[in-house]
Protein backbone atom coordinates (compact mmCIF):
# COMPACT_ATOMS: atom_id res chain seq x y z
CA UNK A 1 0.00 0.00 0.00
CA UNK A 2 0.99 3.52 -0.91
CA UNK A 3 2.09 5.94 1.81
CA UNK A 4 0.47 9.36 1.09
CA UNK A 5 3.13 12.01 2.17
CA UNK A 6 2.01 15.32 3.68
CA UNK A 7 3.80 18.04 4.40
CA UNK A 8 3.75 20.19 7.69
CA UNK A 9 5.27 23.88 8.49
CA UNK A 10 6.17 24.31 12.25
CA UNK A 11 6.00 27.78 14.00
CA UNK A 12 9.64 28.12 13.07
CA UNK A 13 9.07 28.16 9.17
CA UNK A 14 10.66 23.91 9.18
CA UNK A 15 9.34 22.40 6.39
CA UNK A 16 9.08 18.42 7.54
CA UNK A 17 7.91 15.50 5.08
CA UNK A 18 5.95 13.14 7.53
CA UNK A 19 4.00 9.77 6.50
CA UNK A 20 6.80 7.05 6.86
CA UNK A 21 6.49 5.52 9.87
CA UNK A 22 9.80 5.30 11.41
CA UNK A 23 9.48 3.99 15.39
CA UNK A 24 6.21 1.88 15.86
CA UNK A 25 5.75 0.68 19.86
CA UNK A 26 3.33 -2.08 19.76
CA UNK A 27 1.90 -3.55 23.32
CA UNK A 28 5.19 -2.82 25.27
CA UNK A 29 5.47 -3.54 29.13
CA UNK A 30 8.52 -4.00 30.78
CA UNK A 31 8.22 -5.27 34.77
CA UNK A 32 11.16 -5.10 37.02
CA UNK A 33 11.04 -7.96 40.42
CA UNK A 34 11.77 -5.68 43.43
CA UNK A 35 13.64 -8.50 46.01
CA UNK A 36 11.92 -8.15 49.12
CA UNK A 37 15.24 -8.48 51.27
CA UNK A 38 18.23 -6.81 51.12
CA UNK A 39 21.33 -8.98 50.03
CA UNK A 40 24.89 -7.87 50.82
CA UNK A 41 26.81 -9.69 48.82
CA UNK A 42 27.21 -13.26 46.02
CA UNK A 43 27.62 -15.38 48.61
CA UNK A 44 24.53 -14.41 50.12
CA UNK A 45 22.63 -14.22 46.77
CA UNK A 46 23.59 -17.61 45.97
CA UNK A 47 23.08 -19.59 49.44
CA UNK A 48 19.46 -17.78 49.38
CA UNK A 49 18.70 -18.84 45.62
CA UNK A 50 19.89 -22.34 46.25
CA UNK A 51 18.06 -22.54 49.56
CA UNK A 52 14.74 -21.01 47.21
CA UNK A 53 14.41 -17.87 50.07
CA UNK A 54 14.66 -15.24 47.26
CA UNK A 55 11.28 -13.21 47.45
CA UNK A 56 10.47 -10.64 44.84
CA UNK A 57 7.90 -8.05 44.42
CA UNK A 58 6.80 -7.36 40.81
CA UNK A 59 6.89 -4.51 39.39
CA UNK A 60 5.54 -3.18 36.22
CA UNK A 61 6.85 0.36 35.18
CA UNK A 62 5.29 -0.01 31.89
CA UNK A 63 2.05 -1.99 30.47
CA UNK A 64 0.60 -2.00 27.14
CA UNK A 65 1.93 0.99 25.56
CA UNK A 66 1.27 1.61 22.03
CA UNK A 67 2.61 4.44 19.49
CA UNK A 68 3.43 5.02 16.13
CA UNK A 69 5.86 7.88 15.13
CA UNK A 70 6.53 9.08 11.57
CA UNK A 71 9.68 10.57 10.27
CA UNK A 72 10.00 14.36 10.81
CA UNK A 73 7.72 13.96 14.07
CA UNK A 74 9.10 16.01 16.89
CA UNK A 75 7.16 13.73 20.00
CA UNK A 76 6.79 15.05 23.42
CA UNK A 77 6.96 12.55 25.98
CA UNK A 78 4.97 14.03 29.44
CA UNK A 79 4.42 12.72 33.05
CA UNK A 80 5.21 12.64 36.52
CA UNK A 81 8.66 11.17 38.07
CA UNK A 82 7.89 7.89 38.54
CA UNK A 83 5.73 7.39 35.18
CA UNK A 84 7.95 5.43 33.36
CA UNK A 85 8.86 7.90 30.80
CA UNK A 86 12.69 7.23 31.17
CA UNK A 87 12.03 3.39 31.11
CA UNK A 88 10.27 4.09 27.55
CA UNK A 89 13.29 5.97 25.84
CA UNK A 90 15.69 3.36 27.36
CA UNK A 91 13.30 0.18 25.64
CA UNK A 92 13.48 2.57 22.16
CA UNK A 93 17.49 2.79 22.27
CA UNK A 94 17.83 -0.43 23.22
CA UNK A 95 19.21 -0.51 26.52
CA UNK A 96 16.53 -2.32 28.12
CA UNK A 97 14.68 -5.57 26.69
CA UNK A 98 10.84 -5.11 26.89
CA UNK A 99 8.99 -8.02 29.18
CA UNK A 100 6.15 -8.61 26.63
CA UNK A 101 5.35 -5.98 23.49
CA UNK A 102 7.74 -5.19 20.61
CA UNK A 103 9.77 -1.70 18.92
CA UNK A 104 10.57 -1.75 15.74
CA UNK A 105 12.40 1.17 14.54
CA UNK A 106 13.59 2.05 11.47
CA UNK A 107 17.24 4.57 11.12
CA UNK A 108 19.95 5.30 12.97
CA UNK A 109 18.95 6.50 16.59
CA UNK A 110 21.07 8.87 19.01
CA UNK A 111 20.10 8.80 22.65
CA UNK A 112 20.94 11.27 25.03
CA UNK A 113 19.91 9.56 28.38
CA UNK A 114 22.30 10.23 30.56
CA UNK A 115 25.28 12.97 29.19
CA UNK A 116 28.45 11.69 29.87
CA UNK A 117 27.21 8.35 31.45
CA UNK A 118 29.86 6.49 29.50
CA UNK A 119 32.92 8.80 30.27
CA UNK A 120 35.76 7.31 32.36
CA UNK A 121 36.40 9.65 35.09
CA UNK A 122 40.59 9.31 35.15
CA UNK A 123 40.69 10.31 31.42
CA UNK A 124 40.86 13.86 30.08
CA UNK A 125 37.51 15.07 28.43
CA UNK A 126 39.62 14.49 24.87
CA UNK A 127 40.46 11.09 26.13
CA UNK A 128 36.77 11.06 26.55
CA UNK A 129 35.69 12.48 23.14
CA UNK A 130 37.53 8.98 21.05
CA UNK A 131 35.91 6.73 24.32
CA UNK A 132 32.64 7.87 24.62
CA UNK A 133 32.22 8.67 20.70
CA UNK A 134 32.98 5.13 20.40
CA UNK A 135 30.37 4.00 22.65
CA UNK A 136 27.81 6.19 20.39
CA UNK A 137 29.00 4.45 17.08
CA UNK A 138 31.59 6.87 15.81
CA UNK A 139 34.43 5.86 14.12
CA UNK A 140 38.30 7.31 15.60
CA UNK A 141 38.78 8.93 12.17
CA UNK A 142 35.27 10.30 11.90
CA UNK A 143 36.15 11.63 16.08
CA UNK A 144 39.76 13.16 14.50
CA UNK A 145 38.21 14.84 12.15
CA UNK A 146 35.09 16.20 14.20
CA UNK A 147 37.65 17.11 17.19
CA UNK A 148 37.86 20.65 17.20
CA UNK A 149 34.27 21.09 16.05
CA UNK A 150 33.50 19.22 19.31
CA UNK A 151 35.49 21.05 21.85
CA UNK A 152 34.60 24.49 20.41
CA UNK A 153 31.06 23.48 20.60
CA UNK A 154 31.70 22.43 24.02
CA UNK A 155 32.96 25.73 25.16
CA UNK A 156 35.35 23.95 27.66
CA UNK A 157 38.44 25.79 26.11
CA UNK A 158 41.71 24.39 27.91
CA UNK A 159 39.56 22.43 30.30
CA UNK A 160 39.34 20.11 27.67
CA UNK A 161 42.26 18.46 28.77
CA UNK A 162 41.58 18.17 32.33
CA UNK A 163 40.62 14.84 33.84
CA UNK A 164 36.37 14.30 33.42
CA UNK A 165 36.75 14.06 37.50
CA UNK A 166 37.53 17.53 37.98
CA UNK A 167 34.37 18.40 35.75
CA UNK A 168 31.12 20.03 37.41
CA UNK A 169 27.80 18.20 36.62
CA UNK A 170 27.46 20.71 33.90
CA UNK A 171 30.53 20.30 32.47
CA UNK A 172 29.81 16.54 32.04
CA UNK A 173 27.20 17.43 30.01
CA UNK A 174 28.38 19.91 27.67
CA UNK A 175 30.52 17.62 26.76
CA UNK A 176 28.60 14.82 26.24
CA UNK A 177 26.28 16.86 24.48
CA UNK A 178 28.31 18.09 21.99
CA UNK A 179 30.18 14.78 21.41
CA UNK A 180 26.58 13.01 20.85
CA UNK A 181 25.40 16.01 18.25
CA UNK A 182 27.98 15.83 15.42
CA UNK A 183 26.61 14.13 13.50
CA UNK A 184 22.40 14.51 12.36
CA UNK A 185 20.53 11.29 13.57
CA UNK A 186 17.45 9.78 12.08
CA UNK A 187 15.96 9.68 15.74
CA UNK A 188 16.78 11.94 18.38
CA UNK A 189 15.94 11.16 22.14
CA UNK A 190 16.49 13.53 24.43
CA UNK A 191 15.85 12.62 28.58
CA UNK A 192 15.59 16.35 30.35
CA UNK A 193 19.11 17.50 28.76
CA UNK A 194 17.99 21.16 28.41
CA UNK A 195 17.94 21.53 31.98
CA UNK A 196 21.58 21.16 32.37
CA UNK A 197 24.50 23.76 32.42
CA UNK A 198 24.24 27.10 32.53
CA UNK A 199 21.87 29.26 30.79
CA UNK A 200 24.14 30.16 27.90
CA UNK A 201 24.84 26.59 26.81
CA UNK A 202 20.96 26.07 27.35
CA UNK A 203 20.03 28.39 24.31
CA UNK A 204 22.81 26.84 22.29
CA UNK A 205 21.30 23.50 22.64
CA UNK A 206 18.33 24.58 21.84
CA UNK A 207 19.43 26.12 18.54
CA UNK A 208 21.44 22.91 17.66
CA UNK A 209 18.33 20.79 18.25
CA UNK A 210 16.23 23.38 15.94
CA UNK A 211 18.66 22.68 13.17
CA UNK A 212 18.80 19.23 13.46
CA UNK A 213 15.02 20.04 12.88
CA UNK A 214 15.99 21.32 9.23
CA UNK A 215 17.39 18.14 8.14
CA UNK A 216 14.09 16.09 9.28
CA UNK A 217 15.30 14.70 12.40
CA UNK A 218 13.14 12.61 14.47
CA UNK A 219 12.82 13.56 17.98
CA UNK A 220 11.23 12.18 20.97
CA UNK A 221 11.49 14.43 24.06
CA UNK A 222 11.40 14.25 27.93
CA UNK A 223 10.56 17.08 30.06
CA UNK A 224 8.49 18.67 32.62
CA UNK A 225 8.41 21.92 31.14
CA UNK A 226 5.15 22.53 28.78
CA UNK A 227 6.52 25.24 27.11
CA UNK A 228 9.88 23.37 25.73
CA UNK A 229 7.58 20.72 24.77
CA UNK A 230 5.15 23.29 22.92
CA UNK A 231 7.94 24.93 21.54
CA UNK A 232 10.00 21.88 19.81
CA UNK A 233 7.08 19.36 19.72
CA UNK A 234 4.19 18.98 16.84
CA UNK A 235 2.59 15.62 19.33
CA UNK A 236 2.87 14.30 22.85
CA UNK A 237 1.79 11.59 24.37
CA UNK A 238 1.10 11.78 28.32
CA UNK A 239 2.10 8.75 30.62
CA UNK A 240 0.70 8.00 34.29
CA UNK A 241 1.89 5.12 36.63
CA UNK A 242 3.02 3.13 33.96
CA UNK A 243 0.10 3.56 31.16
CA UNK A 244 -0.10 5.67 28.15
CA UNK A 245 -3.26 7.78 28.84
CA UNK A 246 -3.37 10.42 26.05
CA UNK A 247 -1.87 11.20 22.82
CA UNK A 248 -2.27 13.62 19.70
CA UNK A 249 -1.22 17.16 19.07
CA UNK A 250 1.42 18.58 21.04
CA UNK A 251 -1.19 21.58 22.96
CA UNK A 252 -4.14 19.35 23.58
CA UNK A 253 -1.76 17.07 25.22
CA UNK A 254 -0.21 19.65 27.54
CA UNK A 255 -3.11 21.16 28.58
CA UNK A 256 -4.95 18.03 29.54
CA UNK A 257 -1.72 17.36 31.29
CA UNK A 258 -1.61 20.65 33.19
CA UNK A 259 -5.25 20.63 33.88
CA UNK A 260 -4.69 17.06 35.37
CA UNK A 261 -1.91 17.81 37.47
CA UNK A 262 -3.64 20.98 39.17
CA UNK A 263 -6.94 18.85 40.25
CA UNK A 264 -5.77 15.61 41.17
CA UNK A 265 -1.99 16.26 42.36
CA UNK A 266 -0.31 17.82 45.72
CA UNK A 267 1.22 21.02 44.08
CA UNK A 268 4.17 20.27 46.59
CA UNK A 269 4.74 16.67 44.94
CA UNK A 270 5.30 18.45 41.43
CA UNK A 271 8.80 19.23 39.84
CA UNK A 272 9.68 23.21 40.63
CA UNK A 273 8.53 24.13 36.95
CA UNK A 274 5.38 23.22 37.14
CA UNK A 275 4.66 24.26 40.89
CA UNK A 276 5.50 28.22 39.45
CA UNK A 277 3.70 27.57 36.41
CA UNK A 278 0.30 26.66 37.69
CA UNK A 279 0.43 29.26 40.72
CA UNK A 280 1.34 31.92 38.07
CA UNK A 281 -2.17 30.77 36.39
CA UNK A 282 -4.14 30.68 39.95
CA UNK A 283 -2.46 34.32 40.19
CA UNK A 284 -3.72 35.14 36.40
CA UNK A 285 -7.26 33.66 37.06
CA UNK A 286 -7.99 35.79 40.11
Amino acid sequence: MKIQKKKECSKEGIVIIMGKTILDVSHVGMKFNLSKEKVDNVKEYVIKLLKKELHYNEFWALKDISFKVERGDRVGILGLNGAGKSTLLKIISGVFKPTEGQVKVEGKIVPLLELGAGFDRMYTGGENIFLYGTVLGYSREFLKEKYDEIVEFSGLGEFIDVPIKNYSSGMRARLGFSIATIVDPEILILDEVLSVGDRQFKKKSLNKIRSMMKSNVTVLFVSHNTDQIREICNKAILLEHGRLIAQGEVNEVCDYYEKLIEEEYDIQDLPKKLRKKIKQKKQQSQ
